[in-house]
C-alpha cells in the first residue's frame, strides 16, 4: 500500500512512518521543517530514517538510505499547486495527516501560523483526498478540543464547543471540515484526539522534555496553577499502535456517522502534575527546583481519555505505564547526550 504521512520530521509522524515501513508499505513523508522548535531535532529524526539533511531540497524527493520504500519531500501544505501535483503524480492509497502547527501557548501570540497550517493546509489535504480517490484519511486532532469540560473521562460523545486556545479551535475546525467532506463526498475520515504524548525524540516545548532538561541541569521548573493540574500522559508506542490499527478500519456508509469518525487515543490514567515531576526526579536521580505560577492562558485543568471506542474498534488499549514510559524516555536522553 502507498501511504502519504505528513509531519515526518515531527515527533509522532517520525514514528508512524517507521512503523508503516517496517510493515512493508511504501511511504512518502512530507514536512516543511519549520523553526517552531530547534530544527536540529527534526533533522536528527529524519537522519534516523535515512534522510540526510544536506540532500534535502524544497519540493524535491530525497530517497532514504535506510528504507528502500521511503522517500521524503520538504513542502508547505499551504502551497496548494505543489500539494495537488504531489497527489496527482503519486497516486496514494491512504493518507495519514500528522503535520500541524502545534503548541497551545504559542497560538496566543502567533495566530496566523495556525490558520495557515491547520486550516488552509488541511483544506488542501481534504481537497486532494477528494479528487484522488483516497481510501482513508486519518488525521491528528487533539484532546485540547475538550476545553474546560468538567465531566471525566472525556468521551467522543461529549460536546466540544468551547475551546480555550486557538490551537484547540483549529483542531475542532478540522473535525468539522472532515465531517463535511465525509458527508458530501463520501470521503472516509478518522480524526484522532491525542492525549499528551511523550517519549524518546519528543517535542522540546512539551512538559516532559522541558522538565527533564531543567531537573538534569538544576534549573527552575515553572509549575502552573500551583501544580493543581492533571494530564493523561500517553507513551509514543501506544499512540503509534493506535494510529496504525485505526488506518485499517475505514469508516463505512453503514456507520453511525457515515464515512466519519473521531477517536480518543490516551492512556486513561491521568496523573497529577506533581506526581509526574516526582517520577522524573526518581528516574533522573535529582530533585527539581520548583517555581509556582498561576494558571496559564489557554491551558486546561485536566485531560482524561475514555478509550472504549478505540478498544472496541481495534481491540487495542494503550497500556504503557508512566513509570515504564519515563524510564525509557530518560534512558534515551542519557544516550543522546
Amino acid at each position: 500500500m502507498k501511504i502519504l504521512v505528513t509531519g515526518t520530521a515531527g515527533f509522532i509522524g517520525f514514528y508512524v512512518a517507521q512503523r508503516l515501513l517496517e510493515a512493508g508499505h511504501e511511504v512518502v513523508g512530507l514536512d516543511n521543517i519549520n523553526d517552531y522548535y530547534d530544527v536540529r531535532l527534526k533533522y536528527a529524526r529524519l537522519q534516523e530514517t535515512g534522510i540526510t539533511e544536506n540532500q534535502i531540497e524544497y519540493g524535491r524527493f530525497t530517497q532514504s538510505g535506510k528504507y528502500p520504500k521511503y522517500r521524503f519531500i520538504r513542502l508547505d501544505l499551504e502551497a496548494r499547486a505543489l500539494v495537488e501535483k504531489l497527489f496527482a503524480e503519486e497516486k496514494f492509497d491512504r493518507v495519514c495527516h500528522l503535520a500541524a502547527q502545534a503548541g497551545v501557548r504559542y497560538s496566543i501570540e502567533n495566530p496566523y501560523a495556525y490558520v495557515d497550517s491547520n486550516i488552509v493546509g488541511f483544506i488542501h489535504i481534504l481537497e486532494c483526498c477528494r479528487h484522488n480517490q483516497i481510501e482513508h484519511l486519518v488525521y491528528a486532532s487533539s484532546s485540547s478540543v475538550y476545553g474546560m469540560n468538567a465531566k471525566v473521562p472525556f468521551s467522543e460523545d461529549d460536546r466540544v464547543d468551547y475551546p480555550v486556545s486557538l490551537y484547540a479551535a483549529t483542531k475542532k475546525a478540522n473535525e468539522l471540515m472532515a465531517h463535511t467532506y465525509s458527508h458530501l463526498y463520501q470521503l472516509p475520515t478518522t480524526g484522532l484526539r491525542f492525549f499528551t504524548v511523550y517519549g524518546p525524540w519528543g517535542r522540546p516545548d512539551m512538559a516532559p522534555m522541558l522538565f527533564a532538561k531543567s531537573i538534569d541541569e538544576g534549573k527552575t521548573i515553572k509549575v502552573f496553577n500551583n501544580g493543581n493540574l492533571s494530564r493523561d500522559f500517553t507513551y509514543i508506542d501506544d499512540i503509534v499502535e493506535g494510529v496504525v490499527r485505526v488506518m485499517d478500519h475505514v469508516p463505512a456508509k453503514e456507520d453511525e456517522h457515515p464515512y466519519y469518525r473521531v477517536l480518543n487515543i490516551g492512556n486513561s490514567q491521568p496523573v497529577q502534575l506533581m506526581d509526574f515531576i516526582r517520577t522524573l526526579e526518581a528516574e533522573i536521580g535529582k530533585q527539581a527546583v520548583l517555581e509556582m505560577y498561576p494558571m496559564q492562558k489557554g491551558d486546561v485543568y485536566q485531560t482524561y481519555a475514555d478509550t472504549s471506542q478505540l478498544e472496541k474498534l481495534t481491540a487495542y488499549k494503550p497500556q504503557v505505564s508512566l513509570k515504564d514510559g519515563i524510564k525509557n524516555f530518560i534512558a534515551w536522553r542519557k544516550k543522546i547526550k
